[in-house]
């Protein structure tokens, strides 16, 4: 036998046809079909995610407004409950004045009337003494000198009368 025709030949042909019935049959056109598809969902995945992306930027600025918003919400109630905190220590400091006012006139009035009634109290005993003390001194100068005054207030009682 020719020495050309060793293994490696055979190799070679059998490589040969190979390759023969492969493009025969069309399997470079199925591979190649084969890698558009693949290409085709990997562009379909990269536009998918850019796609997500950009809805994940677009929902963290809205997130990010949110946020912003609801901070300044939250300084406006910090704000409003300090004036509403203001406001009603003004008014219970008003309140606690306008009582204490109140009850101080309410016991300088207490005081007054208990001050009068004392008054009138002494007045009363005082007419009272005065009273009786007039009582007695008349009933004595009435035992000692009780005709005389009686004599007296008649004349002077007549000479009125004519």
């Amino acid at each position: 036998m020719p020495e050309w025709l060793d293994n490696s030949f055979f190799a070679t042909l059998a490589l040969v046809i190979f390759l023969g019935l492969m493009l025969y049959f069309g399997v470079p056109k199925i591979i190649a079909k084969m890698l558009d598809a693949k290409i085709k969902q990997i562009e379909t995945d990269i536009a998918e995610a850019k796609r997500l992306r950009n809805e994940a930027a677009a929902l963290l600025v809205e997130y990010e407004q949110k946020r912003v918003a609801a901070e300044r919400e939250a300084e406006g109630i910090v704000a409003a409950a300090k004036e509403e905190a203001e406001r009603l220590t003004a008014e219970a400091q008003a309140s606690l004045t306008d009582l204490v006012t109140r009850r101080t006139a309410a016991v300088e009035d207490k005081i007054a009337q208990a001050e009068a009634q004392a008054v009138a109290e002494v007045r009363a005993r005082s007419a009272d003494i005065a009273i009786e003390a007039a009582r007695v001194v008349l009933a004595d100068e009435m035992n000692r000198n009780g005709g005389k005054v009686i004599d007296a207030a008649i004349a002077d009682v007549a000479g009125r009368l004519n």
